[in-house]
Protein backbone atom coordinates (compact mmCIF):
# COMPACT_ATOMS: atom_id res chain seq x y z
CA UNK A 1 0.00 0.00 0.00
CA UNK A 2 2.71 2.19 0.65
CA UNK A 3 3.62 2.30 -2.80
CA UNK A 4 -0.15 3.92 -3.44
CA UNK A 5 0.33 6.47 -1.21
CA UNK A 6 3.75 7.56 -2.57
CA UNK A 7 2.88 7.24 -5.82
CA UNK A 8 -0.15 9.50 -5.25
CA UNK A 9 1.72 11.91 -3.55
CA UNK A 10 3.84 12.78 -6.72
CA UNK A 11 7.13 10.67 -4.61
CA UNK A 12 9.25 9.33 -7.53
CA UNK A 13 12.50 9.44 -6.65
CA UNK A 14 14.03 6.18 -5.18
CA UNK A 15 16.02 7.39 -2.11
CA UNK A 16 12.95 9.32 -1.11
CA UNK A 17 10.50 6.64 -1.53
CA UNK A 18 12.57 4.84 0.75
CA UNK A 19 13.05 7.61 3.67
CA UNK A 20 9.23 7.69 3.58
CA UNK A 21 8.73 3.81 4.00
CA UNK A 22 11.00 3.89 7.20
CA UNK A 23 9.10 6.90 8.94
CA UNK A 24 5.80 4.74 7.74
CA UNK A 25 7.51 1.84 9.39
CA UNK A 26 7.88 3.82 12.58
CA UNK A 27 4.45 4.56 12.59
CA UNK A 28 3.30 1.26 12.55
CA UNK A 29 5.72 0.11 15.10
CA UNK A 30 5.15 2.90 17.54
CA UNK A 31 1.52 5.01 17.03
CA UNK A 32 -1.29 1.81 16.45
CA UNK A 33 -3.86 4.29 17.38
CA UNK A 34 -2.45 7.09 15.53
CA UNK A 35 -1.60 4.73 12.54
CA UNK A 36 -4.49 3.36 11.88
CA UNK A 37 -6.32 7.01 11.52
CA UNK A 38 -3.87 7.83 9.21
CA UNK A 39 -5.33 5.25 6.84
CA UNK A 40 -8.32 7.01 6.71
CA UNK A 41 -6.57 9.99 5.21
CA UNK A 42 -6.60 10.28 1.50
CA UNK A 43 -3.35 8.60 -0.18
CA UNK A 44 -1.40 11.29 -1.26
CA UNK A 45 -1.45 12.59 2.65
CA UNK A 46 0.22 9.93 4.18
CA UNK A 47 3.73 9.77 3.35
CA UNK A 48 3.87 13.49 4.49
CA UNK A 49 1.95 12.69 8.55
CA UNK A 50 4.59 9.45 8.46
CA UNK A 51 7.47 11.60 7.55
CA UNK A 52 6.82 14.06 10.87
CA UNK A 53 5.39 11.31 12.63
CA UNK A 54 8.84 9.23 12.26
CA UNK A 55 11.12 12.22 13.08
CA UNK A 56 9.29 12.72 16.22
CA UNK A 57 8.86 9.36 17.74
CA UNK A 58 12.74 8.94 16.44
CA UNK A 59 13.79 12.15 18.54
CA UNK A 60 11.73 10.93 21.55
CA UNK A 61 13.37 7.48 21.36
CA UNK A 62 16.97 8.87 22.03
CA UNK A 63 15.42 10.65 25.19
CA UNK A 64 13.12 7.52 26.35
CA UNK A 65 15.12 4.76 25.22
CA UNK A 66 18.57 5.60 25.38
CA UNK A 67 21.39 3.06 24.15
CA UNK A 68 24.24 1.80 27.02
CA UNK A 69 27.21 2.79 25.12
CA UNK A 70 25.84 4.31 22.52
CA UNK A 71 28.55 5.03 20.22
CA UNK A 72 27.03 8.23 19.38
CA UNK A 73 27.75 9.23 22.17
CA UNK A 74 25.00 10.55 25.13
CA UNK A 75 21.57 11.35 24.70
CA UNK A 76 22.36 14.92 24.99
CA UNK A 77 24.95 14.70 21.94
CA UNK A 78 22.92 13.15 20.17
CA UNK A 79 19.73 15.63 20.38
CA UNK A 80 22.70 17.95 19.47
CA UNK A 81 23.68 15.95 16.17
CA UNK A 82 19.57 15.72 15.02
CA UNK A 83 19.74 19.72 15.45
CA UNK A 84 22.74 19.98 13.38
CA UNK A 85 21.11 17.72 10.47
CA UNK A 86 17.49 18.96 11.02
CA UNK A 87 18.93 22.48 10.13
CA UNK A 88 21.21 21.19 7.57
CA UNK A 89 18.32 18.98 5.70
CA UNK A 90 15.89 21.98 5.98
CA UNK A 91 18.46 24.37 4.23
CA UNK A 92 18.91 21.47 1.61
CA UNK A 93 21.61 19.81 2.76
CA UNK A 94 21.33 16.21 2.29
CA UNK A 95 22.50 14.28 5.76
CA UNK A 96 23.26 10.69 6.33
CA UNK A 97 20.01 9.73 8.18
CA UNK A 98 16.92 9.09 5.38
CA UNK A 99 14.42 10.33 8.46
CA UNK A 100 15.48 13.56 7.57
CA UNK A 101 15.44 13.54 3.79
CA UNK A 102 11.48 12.81 4.15
CA UNK A 103 11.32 15.46 6.87
CA UNK A 104 12.79 18.33 4.58
CA UNK A 105 10.40 16.89 1.74
CA UNK A 106 7.59 17.46 3.64
CA UNK A 107 8.38 20.48 5.07
CA UNK A 108 9.09 21.88 1.87
CA UNK A 109 5.87 20.09 0.14
CA UNK A 110 3.41 21.76 2.68
CA UNK A 111 5.67 25.11 3.61
CA UNK A 112 5.81 23.74 7.73
CA UNK A 113 7.22 26.61 10.28
CA UNK A 114 10.95 24.92 10.31
CA UNK A 115 10.49 26.88 14.18
CA UNK A 116 8.12 24.25 15.22
CA UNK A 117 10.67 21.21 14.97
CA UNK A 118 13.28 23.72 16.57
CA UNK A 119 10.54 24.22 19.54
CA UNK A 120 9.86 20.30 19.70
CA UNK A 121 13.44 19.44 20.11
CA UNK A 122 13.76 22.20 22.71
CA UNK A 123 11.22 20.01 24.67
CA UNK A 124 13.13 17.00 24.07
CA UNK A 125 16.55 18.81 25.46
CA UNK A 126 14.02 19.56 29.29
CA UNK A 127 13.61 15.55 29.53
CA UNK A 128 16.97 15.04 29.87
CA UNK A 129 17.55 17.55 32.92
CA UNK A 130 13.65 18.45 34.30
CA UNK A 131 12.11 15.95 36.52
CA UNK A 132 9.53 17.90 37.77
CA UNK A 133 6.91 20.51 37.12
CA UNK A 134 6.44 23.70 40.33
CA UNK A 135 3.14 24.51 38.52
CA UNK A 136 0.48 24.89 34.88
CA UNK A 137 3.02 27.22 33.47
CA UNK A 138 5.79 25.50 33.26
CA UNK A 139 4.25 22.18 32.26
CA UNK A 140 2.58 24.41 29.62
CA UNK A 141 5.78 25.05 28.39
CA UNK A 142 6.90 21.56 27.81
CA UNK A 143 3.45 20.68 26.40
CA UNK A 144 4.06 23.07 23.63
CA UNK A 145 7.23 21.87 22.47
CA UNK A 146 6.19 18.56 22.90
CA UNK A 147 2.72 18.31 21.91
CA UNK A 148 1.43 21.90 20.73
CA UNK A 149 3.47 21.95 17.76
CA UNK A 150 2.97 18.55 17.09
CA UNK A 151 -0.80 19.77 16.00
CA UNK A 152 0.74 22.47 14.21
CA UNK A 153 3.09 20.57 12.01
CA UNK A 154 0.44 18.19 10.61
CA UNK A 155 -2.11 21.21 9.86
CA UNK A 156 -0.87 21.95 6.87
CA UNK A 157 -1.05 18.66 5.67
CA UNK A 158 -4.84 18.06 7.10
CA UNK A 159 -5.51 21.73 4.95
CA UNK A 160 -8.64 23.45 6.19
CA UNK A 161 -11.70 25.24 4.97
CA UNK A 162 -10.35 28.99 5.85
CA UNK A 163 -7.60 30.62 7.10
CA UNK A 164 -5.38 28.22 8.33
CA UNK A 165 -4.43 30.56 11.74
CA UNK A 166 -8.17 30.32 12.56
CA UNK A 167 -7.44 26.27 13.13
CA UNK A 168 -4.26 26.57 14.94
CA UNK A 169 -5.43 26.89 18.55
CA UNK A 170 -8.10 23.75 17.56
CA UNK A 171 -4.46 21.84 16.36
CA UNK A 172 -2.35 22.40 19.19
CA UNK A 173 -5.17 21.50 21.35
CA UNK A 174 -5.85 18.74 19.91
CA UNK A 175 -1.87 17.66 20.53
CA UNK A 176 -2.35 18.78 24.44
CA UNK A 177 -4.79 16.72 24.66
CA UNK A 178 -3.00 13.60 23.87
CA UNK A 179 -0.44 14.58 25.68
CA UNK A 180 -2.38 15.07 28.48
CA UNK A 181 -3.84 11.77 28.24
CA UNK A 182 -0.15 10.14 27.86
CA UNK A 183 0.86 11.88 31.39
CA UNK A 184 -2.12 10.23 32.98
CA UNK A 185 -1.60 6.51 31.20
CA UNK A 186 2.16 6.52 31.80
CA UNK A 187 2.72 8.04 35.20
CA UNK A 188 3.82 4.60 36.38
CA UNK A 189 6.41 4.37 33.62
CA UNK A 190 7.57 8.12 33.92
CA UNK A 191 8.29 7.57 37.46
CA UNK A 192 10.63 4.32 37.00
CA UNK A 193 12.52 7.43 34.37
CA UNK A 194 12.20 9.88 37.45
CA UNK A 195 9.91 11.98 35.93
CA UNK A 196 6.39 13.43 37.02
CA UNK A 197 4.62 14.98 34.51
CA UNK A 198 1.60 16.25 36.80
CA UNK A 199 1.64 20.20 38.11
CA UNK A 200 3.20 19.65 41.87
CA UNK A 201 0.69 22.71 43.04
CA UNK A 202 -1.84 21.05 41.85
CA UNK A 203 -0.60 17.69 43.02
CA UNK A 204 -0.39 19.15 46.42
CA UNK A 205 -3.77 20.53 46.58
CA UNK A 206 -4.81 16.67 47.39
CA UNK A 207 -1.94 16.43 49.50
CA UNK A 208 -0.37 14.19 47.00
CA UNK A 209 3.44 14.66 46.26
CA UNK A 210 6.27 12.64 44.43
CA UNK A 211 6.81 10.55 47.37
CA UNK A 212 3.30 9.39 47.57
CA UNK A 213 3.24 8.73 43.73
CA UNK A 214 6.05 6.53 44.41
CA UNK A 215 4.28 4.67 46.99
CA UNK A 216 1.47 3.96 44.75
CA UNK A 217 4.05 2.91 42.12
CA UNK A 218 5.81 0.77 44.46
CA UNK A 219 2.46 -1.03 45.93
CA UNK A 220 0.76 -1.16 42.43
CA UNK A 221 -2.32 0.37 43.72
CA UNK A 222 -3.78 3.85 43.91
CA UNK A 223 -4.70 5.71 47.43
CA UNK A 224 -7.71 8.03 47.75
CA UNK A 225 -5.90 11.24 47.94
CA UNK A 226 -3.30 9.86 44.55
CA UNK A 227 -7.44 9.21 42.93
CA UNK A 228 -8.37 12.67 43.66
CA UNK A 229 -5.16 14.34 42.15
CA UNK A 230 -5.87 12.20 39.66
CA UNK A 231 -9.51 12.76 38.82
CA UNK A 232 -8.88 16.49 38.45
CA UNK A 233 -6.10 16.32 36.25
CA UNK A 234 -8.27 13.87 34.21
CA UNK A 235 -11.09 16.80 33.90
CA UNK A 236 -8.31 19.25 32.25
CA UNK A 237 -7.73 16.53 29.80
CA UNK A 238 -11.40 16.09 29.19
CA UNK A 239 -11.44 19.75 28.96
CA UNK A 240 -9.28 19.94 25.97
CA UNK A 241 -10.73 17.53 23.78
CA UNK A 242 -13.88 19.58 23.90
CA UNK A 243 -12.11 22.05 22.98
CA UNK A 244 -10.34 20.80 20.19
CA UNK A 245 -13.46 18.97 18.19
CA UNK A 246 -15.22 21.60 18.10
CA UNK A 247 -12.66 23.03 15.81
CA UNK A 248 -12.85 19.84 13.68
CA UNK A 249 -14.89 21.15 11.08
CA UNK A 250 -12.49 23.88 10.20
CA UNK A 251 -10.35 21.03 8.72
CA UNK A 252 -10.49 20.13 5.23
CA UNK A 253 -13.54 17.54 4.60
CA UNK A 254 -11.28 14.78 3.68
CA UNK A 255 -9.23 15.15 7.04
CA UNK A 256 -12.10 14.92 9.50
CA UNK A 257 -12.82 11.29 9.58
CA UNK A 258 -9.11 10.91 10.24
CA UNK A 259 -9.06 13.14 13.18
CA UNK A 260 -11.87 12.72 14.60
CA UNK A 261 -11.20 9.03 14.62
CA UNK A 262 -7.78 9.34 16.63
CA UNK A 263 -9.82 12.03 18.81
CA UNK A 264 -12.53 9.81 19.79
CA UNK A 265 -10.29 6.39 20.38
CA UNK A 266 -7.48 8.42 22.28
CA UNK A 267 -10.09 10.18 24.40
CA UNK A 268 -11.37 6.67 25.06
CA UNK A 269 -8.13 5.75 26.80
CA UNK A 270 -9.37 8.70 29.75
CA UNK A 271 -12.65 6.62 30.24
CA UNK A 272 -10.51 3.47 30.62
CA UNK A 273 -8.85 5.12 33.29
CA UNK A 274 -11.64 6.25 34.95
CA UNK A 275 -13.06 2.99 34.59
CA UNK A 276 -10.34 0.80 36.38
CA UNK A 277 -10.92 4.53 38.92
CA UNK A 278 -7.81 5.51 38.20
CA UNK A 279 -5.68 1.52 38.69
CA UNK A 280 -2.13 3.49 36.53
CA UNK A 281 0.01 2.07 38.84
CA UNK A 282 -1.61 -1.36 38.17
CA UNK A 283 -2.18 -1.44 34.34
CA UNK A 284 -1.62 0.41 31.35
CA UNK A 285 -4.78 1.93 30.27
CA UNK A 286 -5.37 0.84 26.53
CA UNK A 287 -8.40 0.64 23.77
CA UNK A 288 -9.12 -3.01 22.71
CA UNK A 289 -8.16 -3.82 18.96
CA UNK A 290 -11.97 -4.31 18.44
CA UNK A 291 -13.15 -1.48 19.73
CA UNK A 292 -10.46 0.52 17.08
CA UNK A 293 -11.37 -1.58 14.70
CA UNK A 294 -15.45 -0.59 14.96
CA UNK A 295 -14.66 3.46 15.35
CA UNK A 296 -12.25 3.31 12.38
CA UNK A 297 -14.77 1.08 10.53
CA UNK A 298 -17.65 3.72 10.99
CA UNK A 299 -15.33 6.35 9.76
CA UNK A 300 -14.47 4.84 6.52
CA UNK A 301 -17.70 5.74 4.70
CA UNK A 302 -17.65 9.34 5.86
CA UNK A 303 -13.69 9.14 4.40
CA UNK A 304 -14.51 7.55 1.36
CA UNK A 305 -17.77 9.81 0.67
CA UNK A 306 -15.42 12.87 1.71
CA UNK A 307 -12.76 11.76 -1.21
CA UNK A 308 -15.56 11.69 -3.69
CA UNK A 309 -16.61 14.72 -3.27
CA UNK A 310 -13.27 16.15 -3.48
CA UNK A 311 -12.71 15.04 -6.84
CA UNK A 312 -15.82 16.05 -8.22
CA UNK A 313 -15.42 19.33 -6.85
CA UNK A 314 -11.81 19.15 -8.33
CA UNK A 315 -12.93 18.12 -11.55
CA UNK A 316 -16.10 20.36 -11.87
CA UNK A 317 -13.56 23.69 -11.11
CA UNK A 318 -10.97 21.83 -13.94
CA UNK A 319 -14.03 21.75 -16.54
CA UNK A 320 -15.21 25.30 -15.19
Amino acid sequence: MIRTELDAAGIRDARLREAYQRCRELNARHGRTFFLATRLLAPAQRPAIHALYGFARWADDIVDEPLIDDPAGTPAERLDAVTKDLHECLSGTPVEDPIFAALADTAARYEIDHVLFDEFLDSMRMDLTVTDYPDRAALDRYVRGSADVIGLQVLPVLGTVGDRADAAPYAAALGKAFQLTNFLRDIAEDLDRGRVYLPADELAAHDVDRTRLQWCRSRRRTDAKVRSALASQHAIARDWYRYAQSGIAQLHPVSRPCVATAAVLYSEILDRIEESEFAVFTARATVGNARRTRVASSALARALWARRGSRARALTKIAG
